[in-house]
């Protein structure tokens, strides 16, 4: 009996523990994701929220808003941190921006902010993502950034209109969609596994 019990234990232990920005933006969509697959989330708003993290999300929202909230809580020494940790980091329209060189520098690439339009231009198409889930997935796009350039070292994962829509460098992956807005819960999934590794 004791042995089962402390393999009971031991599985929720595992549970990546991941963050999401919640300064400003769509984080609490984030969250229930991240509980429906599989992992321990917390809301990030000083930098002491990021300790003992696995994972952070920077999510969708207003660019501008969402790193002046970064400035005011101190937050970006403890993100650039947790980055050069080598910890995995998911950054979702606005967060695409905020993570990009002209931000926190977390990926080497320039994006254009509300590329497709603003919010009446909004689209949904299905899209693949190389390297993050098989087969196709429906990508929600609000006044959606799309990457400009991309330094050496970051791999274009997926384009739309010939413009790439979501870019990996290293441990950081960028989407100018929102895998938060639709039942598919595959991206957090992918995302958990990759904070278990």
């Amino acid at each position: 009996m004791p042995a089962a019990a402390g393999s009971e234990t031991g599985a929720a232990e595992i549970k990546p523990r991941i963050g999401v920005l919640a300064v400003q933006g769509g984080f609490q969509r984030h969250v229930e994701h991240l509980e429906l697959a599989g992992a321990d989330p917390f809301e990030v708003r000083l930098p002491v929220d990021l300790e003992g993290l696995d994972g952070l999300i920077l999510p969708g929202g207003e660019s501008t808003t969402i790193v002046m909230g970064i400035e005011n809580a101190g937050l970006a020494p403890a993100i650039l941190a947790h980055h050069e940790a080598g910890r995995p980091i998911l950054g979702t329209c606005a967060g695409m921006i905020v993570a990009g060189r002209e931000h926190l520098g977390l990926i080497d690439i320039t994006t254009k902010r509300n590329a497709f339009g603003r919010q009446l231009a909004s689209f949904e198409d299905d899209i693949e993502v190389d390297g993050v889930l098989e087969g196709t997935i429906r990508a929600v796009f609000i006044r959606a950034p799309w990457v400009e350039s991309t330094g050496e070292g970051v791999k274009v994962l997926s384009e739309v209109r010939d413009h790439p829509v979501a870019v990996r460098q290293g441990t950081v992956t960028a989407l100018s969609f929102h895998p938060e807005l639709t039942p598919d819960n595959r991206i957090h999934k992918w995302f958990t596994g990759a904070c278990t590794a």
